[in-house]
């Protein structure tokens, strides 16, 4: 960007360094807007990762409406005109500002969310997003056209364009969300539109000026691409799109839906197009094919592995993403075509990222029961390889051979039903896993030698993927069930202390639930709901009364229903409907039909606006909704907190659930319950070592209450502690910390003081 504004001012250009600027401030506009509106719309759909893939669809097809729109403009003959209907468009998509969500809609139907989801993007922020997504090509189009034998430096403000969004994504979690509210956010874009509105007309009049009816144009210097042409174009940015919904659901699952963590594909994407395109490329196709070929066979041997080597696994998962992204990036600058065709190149990119994107958020949970596409796009990324010359010789086919007969042997070695997980590969220390694990390895080796045959080296891949998958996977799984929300998977595991086999619900790697069925174990709660638990030892102490009234928020398995008695009501808050209906099938699980003394219900919905919208007062409420796959944060802000208070009974006790793998919730959660101005009580519960699997689990769990005396069963026992926030702030709806809370839980686990 610096090299290009330096030659437009020395050769005083036509509002030459008003191009770069305009560019890069656009692109800004258009990239701090994402994760702007993903902030404002996660808490009206529990926080999933879904939430944030489906607006990346929208947003990829607002960016093709935008590129549509700029790419028939380029066919009004005079500029004149094209600029002041740009700039209309510009003033009249300015009336859905400043930014927020439009409640003409209503609340979210957690039955079919994706289309109330799409339709509030449209009203809230399409047409500013589409116009501003135009207005990149646009000015791109018109500096080729106004220095024609700089024409070739339009590819230039391509990369300030990627420029401009990093920059943008950077900032975000660094300095604009640390420093402004939402509402704060959301006027501070809202005036950097208007100044850019102003920016862009005083590049299109300064160009339009003196400019004849005749150079409206954009000469096409270059022969028409061919169908193919663009199909090659088309897949080329599909790949990259797809990877980066698949590689930001597969870290923001384990963790938080939180914008941070978003940034970090989505700035990679850029970052690998800015340095394709490039003038002199950083990074040479040489040493980007090395690197690509070593980091997806490495992704893909760990492509199941979370527990444990969370941090390794997502910066070999970011690396795989970014190489793959650098690749497609690269062939697509080789295959790129004169500045005269420049928008129909634009409008075919945005073709491929809205084909990418859709696949993933839209597509895939119809087709596929499990978590399929990521994986899958991994491998099939290696056909944007150099495909080799010649044809391939026995040793090459000997390879694959090898590497089919490796991974074969090592899904058969490694997957053992019923085997604790070894937190290294997922595979157990036995022998045979060891061996499995070592297959694994060679699988990958010989995939690494196949890399400059792109074909060969796609299958080797994806038996690489199927063999580290059924390797890694511990569990008997009976069924498995995919919606909006996630996976849910149905596993049996054989626990003899618990008379034989015990039946599981998990999403993704988190168990929601587990039932003995055993006839003399069953209806007992286990896991995290035993009697030996926190959870447990609150309702010992709440069931020294009567006719309890317990709210809860998250419904797994249902496991409370087993605390409820003849007079008590239960009323849960879930919003997946199903897990609602695996929760209530008797042939799944009892603990709601069969084993719940007392009235059940069930209320769908995010459990803080089902919250918000119901009378009802508790004498216990559960907020039991953090040791998910997708961590609702908008659930432990001080904002929330008090909601919780306003619902609980005179005496009434608020329990908060934290057990989180990746994430130090405890001190927040206290934090926030100190500023609602509640006394509170924490555990953190470790059980012995040798107690027989799922009999109970670890746990963290703070009790709260307006009331002193609501809490002095739990300061007699010297298992509760008086609350300590530790000096960390508390949560509010305009400001969360995802970031503080990743990186205490990881000194914790560094330091060995998890169990403290």
């Amino acid at each position: 960007m610096a090299t290009l504004l330096a030659a437009a001012v020395q050769r005083q250009d036509r509002a030459g360094w008003l191009f770069p600027v305009a560019v890069f401030v656009s692109a800004g506009l258009v990239f701090s807007l994402e994760p702007l509106v993903g902030r404002l719309l996660l808490p009206m759909l529990g926080g999933s990762p879904a939430v944030w893939n489906a607006s990346l669809g929208f947003f990829q097809a607002a960016l093709l409406a935008g590129y549509l729109y700029a790419h028939l403009l380029q066919r009004i003959r005079s500029l004149r005109t094209q600029v002041v209907a740009h700039l209309a468009v510009l003033v009249i998509a300015g009336f859905a500002l400043p930014i927020r969500i439009t409640d003409l809609l209503g609340l979210p139907d957690v039955r079919a969310p994706a289309p109330w989801l799409l339709g509030v993007l449209a009203l809230s922020i399409g047409a500013p997003f589409a116009a501003l997504s135009a207005t990149a090509p646009l000015l791109q189009a018109w500096f080729a056209r106004a220095n024609r034998p700089a024409g070739s430096r339009v590819w230039s403000l391509y990369a300030a364009s990627n420029l401009g969004s990093l920059t943008a994504l950077l900032a975000y979690p660094v300095v604009i969300e640390p420093a402004l509210t939402l509402r704060g956010q959301a006027w501070a874009w809202t005036a950097g539109y208007v100044l850019f509105a102003i920016l862009a007309a005083a590049v299109g009049l300064r160009l339009a000026d003196g400019q004849g009816e005749g150079q409206g144009i954009l000469v096409d210097d270059g022969a028409a691409p061919s169908w193919i042409d663009r199909a090659r174009w088309i897949v080329l940015a599909a790949i990259p799109s797809s990877l980066l919904v698949g590689v930001t659901s597969f870290v923001s699952t384990d963790i938080a839906s939180a914008p941070f963590l978003w940034v970090i594909p989505l700035a990679l994407y850029l970052v690998a197009f800015v340095l394709a395109f490039q003038e002199r490329p950083a990074v040479s196709r040489e040493v980007t094919l090395v690197l690509n070929a070593v980091t997806l066979a490495g992704a893909c041997a760990l492509i199941h592995v979370r527990v444990g080597l969370f941090l390794l696994g997502s910066v070999l998962h970011f690396a795989a993403f970014f190489f793959a992204a650098l690749v497609c990036a690269q062939a697509l600058v080789a295959r790129r075509p004169s500045p005269g065709r420049l928008t129909d190149f634009y409008l075919c990119l945005a073709v491929g990222g809205v084909i990418g994107g859709g696949f993933n958020a839209f597509a895939a949970p119809l087709l596929f029961s499990t978590v399929a596409e990521y994986p899958a796009v991994l491998a099939i990324s290696a056909l944007a390889r150099p495909w080799g010359d010649g044809r391939p010789g026995r040793w090459t086919w000997g390879v694959l051979a090898l590497c089919a007969l490796a991974g074969l042997a090592a899904a058969e070695l490694g997957h053992p039903v019923g085997v604790p997980p070894h937190w290294i590969l997922a595979l157990d220390a036995r022998p045979a896993g060891q061996l499995a694990a070592a297959l694994i390895v060679a699988t990958a080796v010989g995939a690494l030698t196949l890399q400059g045959r792109a074909p060969l080296f796609f299958l080797a891949c994806g038996v690489l993927v199927c063999a580290a998958g059924r390797a890694g996977d511990r569990v008997n799984v009976t069924h498995t069930w995919r919606d909006f929300f996630g996976v849910l998977r149905e596993s049996r595991l054989f626990v003899p202390a618990l008379g034989g086999p015990v039946r599981m619900l998990a999403s993704g790697t988190i168990l929601h639930g587990a039932e003995a069925l055993a006839p003399s174990f069953r209806c007992r709660p286990i896991a995290y709901y035993a009697p030996a638990t926190p959870i447990g030892q609150v309702m010992a102490i709440e069931q020294r009364r009567s006719a309890l009234a317990i709210g809860v928020v998250g419904l797994g398995a249902g496991s409370m229903a087993g605390y409820v008695r003849p007079g008590d009501s239960l009323r849960f808050f879930e919003i997946d409907p199903l897990v609602a209906r695996i929760a209530t099938d008797p042939s799944r699980f009892s603990y709601i039909p069969v084993c719940a003394k007392g009235r059940v219900g069930i209320t769908l919905g995010d459990g803080r606006l089902a919250l918000a919208h119901s009378a009802q007062r508790f004498d216990l409420l559960l907020i039991d909704a953090f040791s998910s796959d997708s961590m609702p944060t908008h659930l432990l802000t001080v904002e929330a907190v008090r909601l919780y208070l306003s619902h609980l009974a005179p005496g009434g006790l608020l329990v908060l659930h934290l057990s989180n793998r990746n994430l130090d919730l405890m001190h927040p959660a206290q934090a926030a319950v100190l500023a609602a101005g509640a006394t509170a009580m924490f555990q953190k519960h470790r059980p012995d070592p040798a107690a027989p699997t799922l009999s109970e689990a670890p746990e963290d769990v703070v009790v709260a209450a307006l009331d002193r005396r609501t809490l002095t069963q739990f300061a007699m026992d010297g298992r509760w502690r008086k609350a300590d926030p530790g000096g960390v702030r508390a949560w509010t709806d305009d400001h969360i910390d995802v970031f503080g809370a990743l990186a205490r839980r990881l000194a914790a686990r560094w330091n060995g003081t998890l169990g403290a």
